[in-house]
């Protein structure tokens, strides 16, 4: 798919990764729907970022997706804006850490839940009449490997157990959106692991409160020794929807071999025959 002039609806703009997201569409000559409602801190920086784009290839709406007639207000809006959409950047989460948030409570279980799985299903469902408009339409929803390792291992003190539940329930919502959506509107997941801005650098749970031993531990977890970066997800964000057209139903696991890490290959033995 060629981006010029694609509508793209990015969730979650306001900064570290959906930002990112936005600014790599936008290079690309994609026109954009984003979206900004929780870190007003971040407003301004994120006004900066797509400053530098033609205004009229962008818009900002400020709004609640926990709210479903705000969403159903955003889709009339972007309707109007835009006409349609081809490309659905479905990256809207909360996660609170164990090691910040501590013993749970009624109302972060419920925040996580909401925000992380039930949010994303009312937006695919707002958005779908607008994405049929088009003729070659991209979903793209975001989970993480919480729902495999959930809390345990080196990442136990980051992946709460009701966000690791809700990510899970991801993938169940992206087969079945594949199969909604076939042939025109292909779906995919992308499953992240520990990114900057996303579990690791840039968030208040690893610049003060992780200890550098546990950092360390989950840096050597990871295949590739390092944490993901926001460059490595924009690249996979553009493989998907620029280079991908037999690829729906797919989740992508992005994790730079981190569910892999925890298992050392030996030496091939010399055997007995």
């Amino acid at each position: 798919m060629k981006l010029k002039g694609k509508n793209a609806l990015v969730l979650g703009a306001v900064k570290g990764i959906g930002r990112a997201i936005g600014v790599g569409l936008a290079k690309e000559g994609a026109n954009l729907a984003l979206t900004r409602y929780d870190w007003q801190d971040s407003f301004k920086a994120m006004e900066d970022a797509f400053a530098e784009f033609d205004s009229t290839t962008y818009k900002i709406f400020d709004v609640n997706l926990l709210d479903l007639q705000e969403i159903k207000q955003l889709k009339y809006k972007i309707e109007e804006r835009f006409g349609k959409i081809d490309i659905l950047i479905n990256n809207i989460e909360r996660g609170g850490w164990p090691a910040v948030h501590g013993e749970y409570v009624e109302e972060q279980w419920e925040l996580e839940v909401a925000t992380t799985l039930k949010s994303k299903r009312w937006i695919f469902n707002e958005m779908l009449p607008l994405l049929k408009k088009s003729d070659s339409a991209v979903v793209i929803n975001f989970s993480s490997i919480a729902a495999i390792v959930g809390r345990s291992g080196p990442t136990a003190p980051l992946f709460n157990d009701g966000y690791s539940a809700a990510v899970r329930g991801v993938s169940i919502l992206t087969e079945t959106w594949a199969r909604m959506g076939a042939p025109s509107i292909r779906v995919n997941e992308i499953m992240l692991g520990i990114f900057e801005s996303r579990h690791a650098q840039g968030t208040r749970g690893w610049e003060t409160v992780l200890t550098d031993d546990q950092k360390q531990a989950i840096v050597e977890h990871t295949l590739v020794g390092r944490t993901g970066s926001l460059d490595d997800v924009v690249k996979a964000v553009l493989f998907i929807v620029k280079d991908a057209p037999y690829m729906t139903g797919s989740i992508l696991r992005l994790d730079g071999g981190y569910l892999l890490g925890g298992e050392h290959v030996p030496p091939m033995p010399a055997g007995v025959l």
